[in-house]
């Protein structure tokens, strides 16, 4: 007996759609790539061409100078970068594992308060007790003065992140929580072989929201930090900026003469690419659950 494969031909009408999504898709991925490309060559282009012709496509006079002033303290350049992952790392995995624990509760029917504590996480993006009760906190009672620990436990967790864990751990049909209290699971086995094996998607898009956010923040190093060798790297490249502009402005008011040569433009260019370059390494690793995790905790209520 003979199978007979029948092969359908898309038209040309379908044809014609695909190669204008991909002509589409291609000039929007030009633009979005156009101001990153801007981004490269402004950080080794000269300064004063920066200044005068502004950002172009290909740089006129090709100038290090920038790289060379982040680079010049290389050994404080490579502790803050040490800072910086170990916070990143320690904070990431600390408040996975908090904010995965908080949502696996408030999705238990038979907890009977996880409505009333849904209702106080979401107020606390309502109302806060501010910079100055939070900073007596940390350095009166707490003693974490120039402390890793003041870097870490401001962004342990935040509602928008417990929430949409929540959200991605209701996707899992309930039955198998059932299921598995019926086979004599406790909660913590429950939670640690049937609800984080199905909830990968979900971790791996609150981690990467939670590691940009110990990555990017700068603003409790310069409350809680001090110490030159306890600077993250947001925080030392902050101080530089700001350093530069300090000079440039003080040259242009004849306070330093040599002053006016410190690249200022250039060096927050390169700053930019200092400390997106891990994390852009970082992203297409995850992209993909990352993708499904948003489209899931978006359609979930």
């Amino acid at each position: 007996m003979k199978t007979i494969t029948m092969q359908v031909k898309p038209d040309k009408g379908t044809n014609s759609f695909t190669l204008l999504g991909y002509c589409v898709m291609t000039i929007i991925t030009i633009i979005c790539f156009i101001p990153f490309w801007l981004i490269i060559v402004a950080s080794i282009s000269d300064e004063n061409m920066v200044l005068t012709e502004g950002f172009k496509l290909w740089p006129t006079v090709i100038s290090f100078d920038a790289y060379r002033s982040i680079f010049q303290g290389f050994d404080s350049l490579v502790k803050s970068y040490a800072v910086t992952i170990f916070i990143t790392l320690t904070g990431t995995g600390s408040a996975l594992l908090l904010t995965s624990m908080t949502g696996y509760v408030l999705i238990r029917r038979d907890f009977p308060e996880r409505n009333r504590i849904s209702f106080f996480i979401y107020l606390t993006t309502l109302f806060s007790g501010g910079v100055i009760p939070s900073y007596i906190l940390f350095v009166k009672y707490l003693n974490l003065k120039n402390s890793l620990w003041a870097l870490i436990l401001p962004c342990l967790l935040s509602p928008w992140n417990i929430f949409l864990m929540r959200n991605f751990m209701k996707s899992i049909p309930y039955s198998l929580i059932e299921a598995s209290k019926i086979d004599g699971a406790n909660d913590w086995q429950i939670y640690r072989k049937v609800i984080l094996p199905l909830c990968k998607a979900g971790l791996a898009t609150v981690g990467l929201f939670i590691a940009l956010n110990y990555w990017n923040d700068w603003y409790h190093a310069s409350l809680y930090i001090t110490r030159e060798g306890l600077y993250p790297l947001q925080y030392l490249l902050y101080r530089m900026l700001s350093n530069a502009e300090y000079m440039k402005q003080a040259a242009a008011a004849g306070v330093f003469l040599d002053a006016v040569t410190l690249p200022s433009e250039t060096l927050k260019m390169a700053t930019a690419l200092v400390v997106t370059g891990p994390i852009l390494l970082l992203y297409p690793f995850v992209q993909k659950y990352f993708i499904k995790g948003i489209m899931i905790g978006s359609v979930k209520g």
